[in-house]
């Protein structure tokens, strides 16, 4: 990743306990580098995420995910992303279906002009909890790998063929 640009980042949502795993303990000092806006469900259950969020330096919380004042939360990210900030985003996520893009990303990114850099995880050793997005948790002890794949620029032209190459990325 380039000095002095944002990106939006993201992954699955199968991975986010595989993401806490291996980035938690460097995610502190990659935040004060690059501020960060994070769009969150804004449900009661999840407040305990967004305290720890703001204690290991996610800057603002965008409150809001698909049919819970996504579109307000969007607009409110954009903003945020157009002065300088960047974001993680899972793109199949907060009810799935798993594994298949919303298409928000892509329009986020084409607002903004701010590109997605697409992470894909797999730990050596995991558990899947049997929840909608069979979520992965990585066992103690074992090796949990990021692909950072390249950025992804979206236009008008590029839209579609920018879906099928993060879907593709992603996994």
């Amino acid at each position: 990743m380039a000095a002095g640009f944002n990106y939006i980042f993201c992954h699955w949502h199968e991975s986010v306990g595989l993401s806490l795993q291996c980035s938690v303990p460097r995610l502190p000092s990659f935040l004060r580098d690059r501020p960060h806006v994070w769009m969150q469900h804004p449900a009661w259950y999840m407040k305990p995420i967004h305290v720890l969020l703001g204690l290991i330096g996610v800057k603002k919380l965008a409150l809001g995910s698909s049919g819970h004042d996504g579109r307000k939360a969007a607009d409110e990210l954009v903003g945020y992303l157009q002065s300088g900030y960047s974001t993680v985003l899972l793109p199949d996520g907060p009810n799935g279906p798993p594994k298949v893009l919303k298409r928000g990303i892509l329009h986020i990114a084409h607002q903004t002009h701010v590109a997605i850099v697409p992470l894909r995880l797999a730990a050596s050793r995991f558990l899947v909890i049997k929840t909608w997005d069979r979520k992965k948790i990585p066992m103690p002890f074992s090796k949990v790998r990021i692909r950072v794949g390249r950025p992804i620029t979206v236009n008008k032209l590029t839209f579609d063929r920018a879906e099928q190459k993060l879907c593709g990325d992603l996994g």
